[in-house]
């Protein structure tokens, strides 16, 4: 006893100091029952969402994939579906006839999907082909991929190609991409999501923080779970799967509002490896408004309550089986979702009890507030500064506006609180998100270039032009 006596009275006096640094004596019961709540779930958010922050110190420690070049012999459909996009398809059409790849081993198919506008004539005139689809029953994109998979199937079979891509209408693709997917999918990944850019990050607040996730998303999440060899998830845009695994799900069989998790999740349930390609680099088109951005929002977070109803036990028997990709995936999913709700929830609870109880507002309990939007707040600055240096020569943008809307970016992620809550009481439909924003690759990194780097750019190209006129003369 003599020996083991003082380490014991060491950690007690230790463990006391903190708690009562955390829980100041003299407090009402439900004051306390509140702190110690909201204590308990920062320390549970802490604990399973760590293993995040060591994926970003491997993505600065190590470089993204790189994968062997091909005999470029694999057959290509490229699948987009849109819903009067005849503003932007023509940029994504031109990116798409511009690639390294062999074009003879590329076929593109468009659904042009209810569209009211021109879009089915506009992408016939860059030869790809076109089904128009009109049904108002059953809206969204994924029902527009299975419509588009069925005529495929009659006419060539689904095995006719080796894997099919899968962009939206305001994409636009570097020249290297299908190259680089084709050494990813020859490398052995039968399904690939890509590094996901903006075409507009610096017009808005909003654009910025979308633009910025998902550039986090791709860097820290993707790239490092590929580098380990789990299981990424698919973003929205820029997939590619291969033609076995279409043939198996007779199509495309995902209707729920976020089609990109539910395959996601369907895929690992079903073990297989969603990969990733740095090396294949796209832009697409961001909502610049809150109002636009809390309509789309408010669908991805009902399609991740869908998803979670619907794989979500498969996923937590997977988790207990120790499978790390389901694990991972249940975290994108839904807790972080959870854990706030049930803190905000105990901690409002425990303040009215307090004030019906006590008679006074208390101070310990609106603190929580504070803290809660103090830490998140924190740690979503740090999130997009770890994004932000990396990446800072990907952003198209005047690079004072990529500092200022670093501020921003936790605004707008915690954004997703109110925006969840409403989306979990009420009814949310899928809804198209305008596009307006037709840009070539060269148009977008000009955004980028200071106004003198361009004035500059410019009259170099015209010297050049005088130089190359006077020589033919």
């Amino acid at each position: 006893m003599g020996v083991t006596a003082p380490p014991m009275r060491i950690m007690n006096f230790i463990f006391q100091s903190i708690r009562e640094s955390i829980f100041p004596q003299g407090l009402t019961t439900p004051e306390a029952i509140g702190s110690y709540i909201s204590f308990a779930v920062m320390i549970i958010f802490a604990a399973i969402y760590t293993y995040q922050f060591v994926y970003i110190f491997i993505s600065f420690v190590r470089r993204p994939l790189k994968y062997p070049k091909t005999d470029q012999t694999k057959r290509y459909a490229v699948m987009i579906a849109a819903r009067n996009e005849e503003l932007v398809l023509p940029e994504l059409l031109k990116s798409i006839k511009g690639q390294t790849y062999p074009t003879d081993l590329i076929d593109i198919y468009v659904i042009a999907d209810n569209c009211t506008d021109q879009t089915a004539e506009v992408a016939r005139s860059f030869g790809a082909t076109v089904y128009e689809r009109h049904n108002k029953e059953q809206v969204g994109k994924g029902y527009a991929l299975q419509y588009l998979l069925n005529f495929i199937k009659e006419a060539k079979g689904l095995r006719y190609y080796d894997a099919y891509m899968v962009f939206d209408a305001d994409n636009v693709l570097r020249t290297n991409y299908i190259e680089e997917m084709d050494k990813a999918y020859c490398a052995g990944n039968r399904i690939l999501t890509s590094y996901r850019n903006s075409k507009n990050y610096g017009n808005s607040w909003v654009s910025a923080g979308y633009a910025l996730w998902f550039m986090h998303e791709a860097r820290h999440l993707n790239n490092v779970r590929a580098m380990l060899k789990t299981s990424g998830a698919i973003s929205g845009t820029g997939f590619l799967i291969d033609s076995a695994i279409v043939e198996r799900n007779d199509g495309w069989k995902y209707f729920l509002l976020t089609e990109d998790i539910e395959f996601s999740s369907d895929a690992v349930l079903h073990g297989e490896r969603v990969g990733y390609c740095h090396e294949a680099e796209l832009f697409d088109e961001q909502p610049e408004t809150f109002r636009q951005s809390w309509r789309q929002r408010s669908r991805w977070a009902k399609g991740f309550f869908q998803v979670y109803r619907h794989y979500g036990k498969g996923l937590l028997k997977g988790t207990a089986k120790m499978h790390w990709a389901c694990f991972d995936m249940c975290m994108t999913i839904m807790p972080a979702f959870l854990l706030t709700a049930f803190e905000l929830l105990s901690v409002t609870a425990t303040l009215i009890i307090n004030r019906v109880i006590h008679g006074f507002w208390s101070p310990t309990l609106l603190g929580c507030y504070v803290e809660f939007l103090a830490f998140g707040y924190c740690l979503l600055l740090v999130i997009g500064l770890l994004t932000l240096i990396p990446e800072w020569r990907k952003i198209h943008c005047p690079k004072w506006k990529a500092i200022l809307h670093l501020f921003t970016f936790p605004i707008f992620m915690m954004s997703y609180i109110p925006i969840s809550v409403c989306a979990l009481f009420s009814h949310v439909e899928w809804k198209p998100i305008e596009h307006k924003h037709a840009m070539a690759t060269s148009d977008i990194e000009k955004a980028g270039k200071g106004a003198k780097q361009a004035q500059k750019e410019a009259a170099d190209s015209e010297n050049q032009e005088e130089q190359s006129v006077n020589t033919t003369n």
